[in-house]
């Protein structure tokens, strides 16, 4: 049986089990809730505690991250939870809604950033300069350019802090020239070994809060993750039909 299946009989199950109750009062639910896990995962706390359609199953957040537990913070599911009669990935979009936050307050300044700040069309990308579809996507980056997108990057070394991609990605940043110290340790050139203060280990732990297991992985504006290389000419072609379909819906 698939993790989908079980998380939701699971939630029917506990759907069921709660028709009989009158609705709880939140503040208290929430106290509860918030003690109990207190004492179960200490090391954790929850960003927030909201309620979802299934009666006793409440959604807790965790920076990106969405779990479910139950009113008397006793148990705790982790999967996906769909809604099918409406087909609506509820933990999927919930998901995204925290990534969009999530990416909306980083800051430019930590990012090496190419294109200008008035395209069509912003992807911030978690890079590892040592990954072949990462350095292919960034040989055509005056080709994302001329398709009106701007790229932000983040580094994400995938053999983590500390590895020899780790170590470059830190040269690069710590460079005088960071675009261009990117662009040549990209295309196979060598890059002063440099040290100084850096947010390659911050890039990586966002990366991680972000579900990211391969590089390079495109960030949409709206949180959406979009993992693998995309042509520039293709993927401009795609961001400019979906901002047409939001605009379109938005006017509906």
């Amino acid at each position: 049986m698939k993790p989908i299946f079980k998380t939701l009989i699971a939630a029917g199950l506990l759907s069921g089990a709660a028709l009989a109750s009158a609705a709880p009062d939140m503040d208290k639910v929430e106290a509860q809730m918030r003690a109990s896990l207190q004492v179960l995962l200490p090391s954790l706390e929850p960003d927030a505690i909201a309620e979802t359609p299934i009666e006793g199953l409440y959604e807790v957040t965790f920076g990106t991250r969405v779990v479910y537990v139950t009113g008397d913070g006793r148990y705790l599911m982790k999967g996906k939870l769909v809604d099918l009669e409406t087909r609506t990935p509820i933990t999927e979009e919930r998901e995204q809604q925290l990534k969009q936050v999530a990416l909306q307050q980083l800051d430019e300044s930590k990012m090496i950033v190419y294109g200008d700040d008035k395209a069509r069309h912003t992807v911030t990308v978690f890079t590892d300069i040592d990954c072949g579809y990462c350095r292919k996507l960034h040989s055509e980056i005056d080709k994302y350019i001329e398709a009106g997108i701007r790229i932000r990057y983040l580094a994400y070394p995938r053999a983590g802090i500390g590895s020899p991609s780790a170590k470059l990605a830190e040269s690069v940043w710590c460079a005088e020239d960071r675009n261009a110290a990117m662009t040549l340790a990209k295309s196979g050139g060598e890059v002063p070994q440099k040290s100084c203060d850096n947010p390659v280990a911050e890039h990586y732990k966002l990366g991680q809060a972000f579900g990211i297991n391969g590089t390079p992985a495109l960030v949409l504006d709206d949180g959406e993750v979009v993992p693998g290389y995309i042509p520039a000419q293709r993927l401009g072609a795609a961001l400019d039909l979906r901002a047409e379909q939001l605009a379109t819906q938005a006017e509906d």
